[in-house]
């Protein structure tokens, strides 16, 4: 070896070393992936050794190998699809000229760039007329500290906005907290019981009971298409509206009329909302109610039991509510039970449904439980039921007990 390939060889090292702490600072400097990959692109671009080169880099978001960075090439490398033979090399290899794709014969060699034996990225190299490719170990050196920099901002990118969610459910979680009455009414005239069973941190299901006089009150349950903070802000909405007209002493039916058209406005038909509503006077006895499209509540008086289905469609659906009809009847001791449909649509392993007659049949067995025990009797029958399979949506048991 001469004394002048030597020297030459010595600047090389001393160039490449340069460069890889250039390149460490601008990570530092937390420059963005642009920058880096015009880094990478200009640096290897004046290696004269080097015609020709393309960086292949899997993108997470589309699961596809996506061309970040080339020079020297024939064709359009943003349109290149990696062809499968490529996919499986794991170490530094000569490419087949015979290669099926004709855009992937102008290369040489494949570097596949590597981080915990997972490859992240695939460098493709030409070489230049009349001349060898040499400084692989320095390539690859220079492509691991660049792929491996960028894959470490889309990680902080991606927990950044898994952050972001985070405290976007638990703001959900507080907001729908507050939806739900602090406390219910349990004594030997009336009681009544409730319990939530949401599937997410944050459910649609709603339920409320609100005082209107000395004896008449206002009992409602329902779900809301959609989850998280959209669903959580669009039923803190119709709560705010329900617990204002109510309070007023506005009638029924404009009650409902009122809230489809809240729901209509701020929901944008992206939205919707199934309720039942049931208004109840101690001195009258009568009980008026709309179902709007929700799971017919069961009514136990008399050794009868009947199912409240009367009323309209969705809330949110259509303006003005189609067939809107309220529906009174004169009960004096009863059981109301309302649920939402999380409960009758749990499915057991062998794909079969709840359904409505197991929850009518176990109430109707169990009609002289405490219903704070029937309540827990219940979710553990459904718990049984299911087995091993998983519970597919919010649950809530909503249930009104009068006794004259």
């Amino acid at each position: 070896m001469t004394k002048d390939t030597l020297e030459y060889q010595l600047q090389l090292k001393e160039m490449e070393l340069n460069t890889l702490f250039e390149t460490i600072q601008a990570i530092n400097d937390n420059e963005p992936e642009e920058h880096l990959y015009r880094i990478y692109k200009f640096t290897l671009r004046s290696r004269p050794h080097i015609g020709r080169l393309a960086l292949f880099v899997m993108e997470e978001e589309t699961e596809k190998w996506e061309c970040k960075s080339s020079f020297g090439i024939d064709g359009n490398a943003q349109e290149a699809e990696l062809p499968a033979s490529i996919k499986k090399i794991v170490e530094i290899s000569d490419l087949d000229k015979q290669e099926e794709v004709v855009f992937f014969q102008q290369f040489d060699k494949v570097i596949p760039i590597k981080h915990k034996e997972i490859i992240l990225a695939y460098v493709l190299i030409g070489k230049a007329k009349g001349g060898n490719i040499d400084g692989i170990d320095f390539i690859e050196a220079l492509s691991n500290i660049i792929i491996v920099a960028i894959e470490n901002k889309k990680l902080a990118r991606k927990e950044s906005r898994q952050e972001i969610i985070r405290r976007q459910m638990d703001i959900a979680k507080d907001v729908q907290s507050l939806l739900f009455p602090k406390k219910l009414p349990y004594n030997d005239k009336l009681k009544i019981a409730a319990s939530y069973k949401p599937h997410h941190t944050v459910g649609g299901d709603y339920y409320d009971f609100i005082e209107i006089d000395q004896h008449r009150f206002l009992l409602c349950i329902a779900d809301v298409s959609g989850k998280g903070v959209p669903a959580a802000i669009l039923m803190s909405n119709f709560q705010a509206a329900l617990r204002t007209l109510v309070r007023k002493q506005t009638p029924l039916k404009e009650v409902v009329e009122e809230l489809n058209h809240l729901i209509m406005q701020n929901a944008r038909g992206e939205n919707f909302i199934t309720a039942f509503f049931v208004e109840y006077d101690s001195l009258s006895k009568k009980m008026q109610y709309v179902n709007a499209g929700h799971n017919p509540p069961f009514l136990f008086t008399d050794g009868n039991v009947l199912f409240l289905e009367n009323g309209t469609t969705i809330i949110g659906g259509f303006e003005p509510l189609p067939l809107l009809e309220i529906t009174t009847l004169e009960v004096s001791n009863f059981l109301l039970f309302c649920f939402t449909d999380g409960f009758t649509e749990t499915y057991n392993e062998n794909n079969e449904e709840f359904g409505i007659q197991l929850l009518g049949d176990f109430i109707a067995e169990n009609l002289n439980l405490d219903q704070k025990e029937l309540h827990k009797q219940l979710l553990s029958y459904l718990n049984t039921f299911k087995g091993n399979n998983a519970y597919a949506d919010d649950i809530t048991l909503l249930s009104c007990r009068v006794n004259s």
